[in-house]
């Protein structure tokens, strides 16, 4: 019965169309019972919560020259192998892209629920989709968070398919990302020991990055859910835009190897910049795609864009790159089953990499 009684209310919410914002725009002062986790998932590590930790800074400035492209290496290297996050700091976009970008997000969100419910779908097939929770039926909880969708590979979207109040930022500012993640995923073989060009060649990963623009608004309780469960992201790497409102939590080993929910705090002009499943795979487990979440906040709302260099839909496969003497950690696979995979089992916090290790 009690299951029955949640997909009501679910199918009820998704109606609506107008997603959490829709709810806290009708002066919700609690939240509804289908955004309620359960204690553990809301606090894995209560005497850890959000210490402060510092997710290391990349400087991308000095790459034109010999000394300045080995520093980055380095620096890549040492936070792909240890955290597998990183602040990446004079990276090309230009800031007046970035607020652009964040703004237009914010006024897409802010709009009426009649000007936002044409771009409501679950159709992933649509290129352009906006709604709540891709895995609002499947997921044991609801997260506290709308999102509107953008695939800009294999070709980007028309200008009449997005949203008017994005519509004149979202391509360039795609552009420019795609751009950041040529210059990362050129850096990170080398650090790997590899020739330059060879994810780029071996993947198609450089394809046009998916946009994942989320909007978390003010929650009245945040001790009752999340903004965002506990997951590590599919694909490549993902290249994320925030505002300064804050959330982002990623799980970290701490001296004594206890994992801990550490802040990503917002650095002026950075973006935060994480490695993806399919490197972890690719690296054999050199490289880490670390666990993360956002929690939800009563000071809101907090706008991000979440971009992932994933080649989705390929058919390429994905190999560990296994160094000498070494055993592969995981078997052969495809860009199209890890995909498939992943939204099959929605943001359930197992990683993807479970599903093809050996």
């Amino acid at each position: 019965m009690a299951s029955d009684h949640r997909l009501g209310a679910l199918k009820a919410f998704d109606d609506t169309k107008a997603g959490v914002k829709g709810l806290v725009d009708a002066g919700v002062t609690t939240v509804p019972a289908i955004f309620h986790h359960a204690p553990e998932s809301l606090d894995d590590a209560p005497h850890h919560h959000g210490h402060q930790f510092a997710i290391p800074v990349v400087d991308l400035a000095g790459l034109a020259t010999p000394f300045g492209r080995a520093s980055a290496v380095g620096a890549v290297k040492a936070a792909a192998e240890t955290v597998g996050f990183f602040q990446a700091v004079n990276h090309g976009v230009p800031e007046a892209a970035l607020s652009a970008m964040l703004a237009a997000l914010r006024g897409f969100n802010e709009e009426t629920a009649d000007a936002k419910a044409p771009y409501h779908t679950r159709d992933d097939s649509r290129r352009v989709r906006y709604h709540s929770n891709f895995d609002l039926y499947q997921s044991p909880a609801a997260i506290w968070r709308d999102t509107l969708y953008m695939e800009m590979a294999p070709e980007p979207p028309a200008p009449e398919e997005i949203p008017p109040a994005c519509r004149a930022i979202a391509l360039e500012f795609a552009g420019l990302v795609q751009g950041l993640g040529s210059t990362l995923l050129g850096l990170l073989p080398e650090a790997l020991g590899l020739r330059q060009g060879h994810l780029e060649e071996h993947t198609q990963c450089l394809e046009g990055p998916s946009l994942a623009c989320h909007y978390y608004p003010a929650c009245p309780e945040p001790h009752l859910t999340l903004g965002t469960t506990k997951h590590s992201d599919p694909g490549f790497l993902t290249v994320l835009l925030q505002d300064a409102v804050g959330g982002l939590q990623v799980l970290v080993e701490d001296d004594k190897q206890q994992p801990a929910w550490a802040d990503v705090s917002a650095v002026a002009g950075a973006l935060v910049v994480n490695v993806g499943d399919y490197l972890q795979l690719m690296s054999n487990d050199r490289f880490k795609s670390v666990e993360h979440r956002v929690v939800a906040k009563s000071a809101g709302p907090r706008v991000s864009v979440a971009c992932f260099f994933g080649a989705e839909g390929s058919t390429r496969v994905l190999a560990p790159i296994v160094a000498d003497g070494g055993n592969a950690r995981y078997r052969n696979t495809t860009v199209d089953e890890m995909a498939r995979h992943y939204r099959a089992k929605g943001l359930d916090g197992v990683s993807s990499l479970q599903h093809v290790r050996i």
